[in-house]
């Protein structure tokens, strides 16, 4: 596939004791469409940084733990070095398909300032993999979004690309559970053309699941976006 304008693509893929499953994720990117790939390591203990480097991608350590806290690196970084066109995010334990980078950027390409891969509706269309925990509270979050920020979501997934000057214009802050939530607000509030299209999904490929396939991770996932949902509904109003 390739890049109809040459636009500068990157992807940012957080992780934290990825190691069975980092490689395929990188073997799976479709590395000719991208510019840059980076690996967040967020304190790691196993070698997922060394397998990542393996691999080529540019690897970064973040040693505050938290979700966002690792994005935000990342950003930090390729606004400072390299700043790209769009900016892809996906998680590193091979639950997402990284090949379907190309189908989430040819929307951006299509007009829309940020595309969210649905997990949600890759249930229904493609028979994904996601457990009714995470089905209910990623409804349930959407739900909230909608009603007090407008929005038609069905996801709250990891998987998502954004024009990156659009990314810095929403000055994301969040270090933890609620980034995703966050940028879904504040796209809302800035009027970003948004679209969501459903992304197959996995059971993760190895290590322990923090939030998807974990009930106490998706119950304090959720917790923590509730809390979002209330601090931005009284911050932006």
């Amino acid at each position: 596939m390739n890049q109809a304008n040459k636009q500068k693509i990157s992807v940012i893929i957080p992780v934290f004791n990825e190691e069975v499953s980092i490689g395929k994720v990188l073997s799976d990117l479709p590395k000719d469409y991208l510019d840059k790939t980076i690996i967040v390591d967020n304190g790691s203990t196993d070698n997922s940084a060394g397998i990542a480097a393996e691999h080529g991608a540019l690897v970064l350590s973040e040693t505050e733990r938290g979700y966002g806290a690792a994005c935000l690196k990342g950003i930090n970084y390729l606004k400072e070095n390299s700043p790209p066109d769009i900016l892809v995010f996906l998680d590193g334990d091979y639950s997402d398909y990284p090949e379907e980078i190309v189908n989430l950027v040819d929307k951006i390409n299509a007009g829309y300032d940020f595309v969210l891969g649905s997990r949600v509706m890759g249930v229904d269309k493609y028979g994904a993999t996601l457990p009714s925990h995470s089905i209910m509270g990623n409804k349930m979050a959407a739900f909230f979004l909608k009603i007090f920020f407008g929005g038609n979501y069905t996801d709250m997934g990891p998987f998502r690309a954004i024009r990156f000057s659009r990314l810095l214009e929403l000055k994301m802050v969040d270090r933890n559970f609620g980034w995703t939530m966050e940028m879904q607000i504040k796209a809302e509030r800035a009027k970003l053309k948004v679209i969501e299209i459903p992304v197959h999904y996995r059971e993760r490929f190895g290590g322990q699941s923090k939030v998807t396939g974990n009930l106490t991770g998706s119950i304090k996932a959720f917790l923590k976006i509730t809390y979002v949902v209330i601090i931005y509904f009284f911050r932006i109003r």
